[in-house]
């Protein structure tokens, strides 16, 4: 892989991570980050939408009128989120229980449609992809983090093996609070690193 390639995904993983720097996809993101498993999932589920969606956006960029660029990137996130969706009730009918609603959500996940505008409309099939990858990455990592720390205050344990007695859980962290606290807590955490870095 080239190194500019290289990157353009850790762009998306770190200098302008979706939620922990951009702040967007909250919804998605504390709806769904109560457990590393399902932060995890939905977070894959994302990248594979965002990855494909910036492939056949760059590959349909000069055939998409300007007029309706925004309907057309939509028709094409919504097939791709289908398919996913399809594919998670078929072979993870368990993980696609739990996230539900979520799922379908991924087509007005403003990370999705503001990749697809900002820089699939612009940029080469190769170079779309590995910014569907890097941002998708980056949203699946702030997901598993967050959902890791949820789910280890809440409920005392990690990926579903449990590793702290009942009586050490605060249960706020896996309640709809929680979400807001520890991403709230992790931000300032990050940008405390941050200001320590530049002096």
């Amino acid at each position: 892989m080239a190194k500019s390639k290289m990157g353009i995904v850790l762009n998306g993983i770190f200098k302008e991570n979706p939620v922990l720097v951009l702040l967007l996809g909250l919804c998605p993101t504390l709806g769904t980050s109560s457990s590393a498993i399902n932060g995890m999932s939905m977070g894959l589920a994302t990248t594979a939408v965002l990855v494909f969606s910036n492939i056949l956006i760059s590959v349909f960029k000069k055939v998409i009128p300007d007029k309706v660029r925004i309907p057309a990137f939509i028709m094409i996130i919504a097939s791709l989120v289908t398919i996913v969706q399809m594919l998670m009730e078929a072979y993870t009918p368990d993980i696609y229980k739990v996230l539900g609603l979520y799922i379908p959500l991924i087509v007005v996940n403003c990370i999705v449609l503001g990749r697809a505008e900002s820089f699939a409309s612009k940029n080469s099939i190769i170079d779309s992809m590995f910014d569907g990858i890097g941002s998708g990455l980056g949203f699946t990592l702030a997901l598993t983090v967050l959902g890791m720390i949820r789910e280890f205050l809440g409920a005392g344990s990690l990926f579903d093996i449990a590793i702290t007695p009942e009586k050490w859980h605060a249960l706020i962290f896996i309640l709809p609070p929680g979400g807001f606290l520890t991403i709230a807590f992790v931000i300032a955490f990050q940008n405390y690193l941050k200001q320590k870095k530049e002096v």
